[in-house]
């Protein structure tokens, strides 16, 4: 069954008219109130149905043999768009592009990984997601704040959240030095009532040494590093230019972004008292999906009452609005 769109100024059925008629061109022109060439087209056509708008000879940097390969490669190691794109430079051409293999992959039916699998009956690998994990897995990372009328030079947030609660805490600095990040995370165990057994950050010199050693790895002697192993917590870090990775915490910058973005201040001390009653706002009375619509500080409670090894302390959750 063909669609045609809602302001076509022609139908299948009126273009079999217009080929059974012997009228002349400009008189069905005028007729259906379309153009010359327009008319022209459906009068000599055979057919009154939609053709393809694909081009008659593609451009393609994988000549059809290449093609073959791909599409074979596709169905049998099941990879995905751009683990292929990288198998196809290496080994056959290294010249296409991500979007031209993906044109190539539908063109042969082979784009949508989900019903290839289904189709050859390939076996799915569970995906580990954020809410499988406990509470203890922290991501951290650091915002550039606003300079303030008042102020000389930018501070910067230090933000952690919890990967299964969302729990968040943040604190301003004035660097972004070591001393900055050890102490960030002094005040982060204060503050939790989870026990954090590992964290997630970025490479950033203020977290590791991992590109300003020779080896190009952590040496485990950076001052984050060292409070990491007094505290007894696992120190993670990023993929080099995968910030992705750290999705999580960087969604909630986002967050921070447009409520400073919306607010005018007139102060670095009323920034800095808005961003602390948004904190208070997000761990207890905003909901999220992706936590079954209940805010953080429930998902603590929740947590807490099925596995309280977990935590250092009672978890409280704020009174809301009087209503």
């Amino acid at each position: 069954m063909s669609r045609i769109h809602p302001l076509a100024r022609t139908t299948p059925r009126t273009r079999a008219e217009m080929r059974a008629s012997s009228a002349p061109v400009a008189e069905l022109s005028k007729q259906y109130n379309i153009s010359h060439s327009t008319a022209r087209k459906w009068k000599q056509r055979d057919d009154v149905q939609d053709r393809s708008h694909c081009a008659h000879n593609l451009k393609t940097t994988l000549t059809p043999a290449q093609e073959v390969v791909a599409v074979m490669v596709r169905r049998t190691l099941m990879c995905s768009l751009d683990d292929l794109l990288a198998v196809i430079r290496e080994h056959l051409n290294p010249a296409v592009s991500r979007s031209g293999l993906d044109r190539c992959l539908r063109r042969h039916g082979v784009s949508n990984l989900k019903a290839l699998r289904a189709e050859t009956g390939a076996e799915v690998a569970p995906k580990k997601t954020f809410k499988d994990y406990e509470p203890g897995f922290f991501h951290i990372d650091i915002k550039y704040l606003p300079k303030m009328p008042d102020e000389t030079q930018h501070r910067y947030l230090f933000v952690a959240i919890d990967r299964a609660t969302r729990w968040v805490y943040f604190q301003i600095y004035r660097n972004q030095s070591e001393a900055s990040s050890v102490d960030f995370l002094r005040q982060l165990r204060k503050k939790s009532s989870i026990k954090i057994k590992k964290i997630l950050t970025d490479n950033g010199t203020q977290f590791t040494d991992r590109f300003t050693s020779q080896r190009k790895e952590p040496t485990g002697r950076h001052a984050f590093d060292r409070i990491c192993a007094e505290f007894g917590i696992e120190h993670r870090l990023s993929p080099p230019k995968h910030p992705q990775t750290n999705g999580m915490v960087e969604r909630f910058n986002g967050r921070i972004s447009e409520l400073l973005r919306q607010t005018r201040f007139c102060s670095s001390a009323e920034m800095e008292g808005t961003l602390k009653l948004y904190e208070k706002a997000y761990n207890h009375h905003i909901p999220q999906r992706a936590l079954n619509h209940q805010s953080p500080a429930q998902a603590l409670k929740k947590w807490q009452a099925e596995k309280p090894e977990l935590f250092i302390k009672r978890v409280y959750k704020q009174a809301g609005l009087d209503r």
